[in-house]
Formats: C-alpha cells, sequence, structure tokens
C-alpha cells in the first residue's frame, strides 16, 4: 500500500526551490522499527512495489529469499516524478530538475521524517544503485551495508552518451518511448543474450525476424505503463551520478563512508561495466578493507541484476 510523507521547501543542486515534494514509498515484511531495515532503491522503469502482488524483484525479496521479509523490514520509496503515483505531471515541469544527489537527499529527508536514523542495508540495481552510491556519500553513517548493482558512483561517459541518444530520442521522435525502449534493450542486455534466445529465428505470422518483434514488443509495453515525463526525468538523474562533484576526489568521498560495501558487476554489462567497477574497487581498497566485489556471470548484459536471482542471492548471502 502506497504511503506518503511531503517534503517541504526543497532547493535542488541547481539551486531550484520546490515548495512541496510528495514522496510515496511502500514497507513490506516486519513493522517499521521492529527489525532491521533494508532500503531498495527501483532503477529507472521501476516502483516501489519490489516485492509481493507485482513486485519486480520477487526472485530476491521476500518470506525465505534473500532479503527474508520474515526477518528484515523492505522499505523502498518512489522517486518523485517516475510517475507510480500518477504526480509526475504536476511536480515535473523540467526533466533535468533533479539529478541523483537530489534524489539520494529527498530520501534521506524521507527516512528522517519517519525516525529512521540507521539502515541496515542499502540496495539498488543501476539508477538505484547509483542513488545508494550518493546517500552513503551524503550520509556516512547512514547505511550498515551499501550494496550497488550494475552501477557504479558515477555516471561514465559511455552512459553520459546512452542518455544522450535516449534524450535526443524522446525528444525528437515522434513514438518517443517506445523507440527510446528499443535502443534501450540493445543495452541492457549483450549480442550473446540476443544470440542464445533468438538465434536469427524468424515469425513467420508478423513477417519479420524475433528479435524485431521482442523489440517492438517491449516498445509498446513501455508505452502503457511509462510517462514520457517520468522517462526523461529518469533517464536525467541516470546520466548524472557523482559523489564526488563539489567533494574532492573518489578516495577522499569513500574514506567517510562507514558502510560496508559490497559492489556487484555483471561480466556481460555493456552499460555499467565490470571492468569500470574493478577499477572502482581497486580504489576503495586502498582506504576501505571492509568492501567486496564480486561479479555475476551471465550472457543477459545489463538486465542479469533482473534475472539472475541464484547468483545473487549466494554473492549476498553473508549479508543477509
Amino acid at each position: 500500500m502506497l504511503q506518503k510523507v511531503i517534503i517541504s521547501n526543497y532547493t535542488t543542486a541547481g539551486g531550484e526551490l520546490i515548495n512541496s515534494i510528495p514522496l510515496t514509498y511502500e514497507v513490506f515484511g516486519k513493522p517499521l522499527y521492529s527489525a532491521p531495515i533494508v532500503l531498495v532503491n527501483h532503477a529507472l522503469t521501476g516502483n516501489s512495489t519490489v516485492c509481493g502482488k507485482d513486485g519486480w524483484w520477487n526472485g530476491l525479496i521476500g518470506k525465505e529469499k534473500l532479503i527474508d521479509t520474515s526477518r528484515y523490514t523492505v522499505l523502498s520509496f518512489n522517486i518523485p516524478g517516475n510517475g507510480y503515483d500518477g504526480l509526475e505531471d504536476n511536480l515535473i515541469q523540467n526533466h533535468q530538475i533533479f539529478n541523483a544527489r537530489d534524489i539520494a537527499t529527498i530520501f534521506s529527508i524521507g527516512l528522517e521524517i519517519l525516525n529512521i536514523e540507521l539502515l541496515y542495508a542499502v540496495i539498488g540495481g543501476s539508477v538505484g544503485g547509483g542513488i545508494a552510491w550518493e546517500m552513503a556519500a551524503l550520509k556516512p553513517s547512514l547505511i550498515e551495508n551499501l550494496i550497488p548493482i550494475a552501477t557504479d558512483w558515477k555516471s561514465t561517459d559511455w552512459l553520459k552518451a546512452n542518455c544522450l541518444v535516449q534524450e535526443q530520442i524522446l525528444l525528437n521522435s515522434n513514438n518517443p518511448i517506445h523507440d527510446a525502449r528499443l535502443h534501450a534493450m540493445l543495452i541492457y542486455r549483450s549480442p550473446s543474450s540476443f544470440r542464445q534466445k533468438f538465434n536469427r529465428s524468424y515469425n513467420d505470422e508478423k513477417d519479420m525476424f524475433n528479435i524485431e518483434s521482442w523489440l517492438f514488443h517491449h516498445g509498446e509495453k513501455l508505452k502503457k505503463r511509462f510517462t514520457i515525463a517520468a522517462y526523461k526525468e529518469l533517464n536525467h538523474i541516470l546520466a548524472n551520478i557523482d559523489i564526488t562533484l563539489g567533494r574532492g576526489d573518489f578516495l577522499d568521498v569513500v574514506r567517510n563512508i562507514e558502510s560496508n560495501i559490497h559492489i556487484v558487476s555483471v561480466n556481460s554489462d555493456m552499460f555499467f561495466t565490470a571492468a569500470e567497477d574493478t577499477l572502482t574497487f581497486q580504489e576503495l581498497k586502498k582506504v576501505k578493507e571492509n568492501s567486496t566485489h564480486s561479479i555475476i556471470d551471465s550472457v543477459h548484459g545489463h538486465d542479469a541484476f533482473l534475472i539472475e536471482f541464484e547468483q545473487l542471492s549466494k554473492l549476498l548471502k553473508d549479508v543477509f
């Protein structure tokens, strides 16, 4: 069930004052304040329904799953403007209003309103993991276990380039959500994943290759459940993750983070690459012994964090 708090008089990182931000959230598992709290940050097209009916991370969260809802309180906020609560058109007039640090700050204020001073873990994939990094940098003692999956502490040049292509499609296409999704699926998956799934098979009924039919299906599916305002906003947030902005270099920032940091990459990820995460980890361990780097072995690319639940559960079982 969606619940709501109001963030009043918030000034964005860009200096714009917003009088009122409705921040909606859901709670699963044990009641608030009765058990360790796990905050789950959703990805670009996700929302606060992380488990249960229509839960997008049911393979990882639930009774007797990795994040066991009979042992933990699971909390998830909606990124303001993601459309899940139907409020984005009233709130987001400018899709570039928030960056990832803004969302981390808004989530942190939400936690303060809820009188939550400590989180057992913050976990998130893709942009959700980037926001998790930003929360740890903002509140170094808030999180016991920081778990960024298929993500990084910054938006790389490669990531920014793809987000720019996404934005240009969203701004200029006659069928923007549909067409942007077609491009996005090419960077969320991998050539090996496509070969394994389709192997140049043909759909005689539709008179097209199955890969083409599949892409069109995903374009139509997203168009039915996601608004263009939300897509443009989330894409901009994704392109603007950087925990070092205005704070010094990477080591200056992470040296202050008290969390155990568990980085999880995907070896076939073409969006947030495992090679980039390896460089992050090599720097991180210079100042933080309580950090690990695990790699999911999968052909499925970036989307493996939504697919490879068995591997994820094994890699993170010691945390939970």
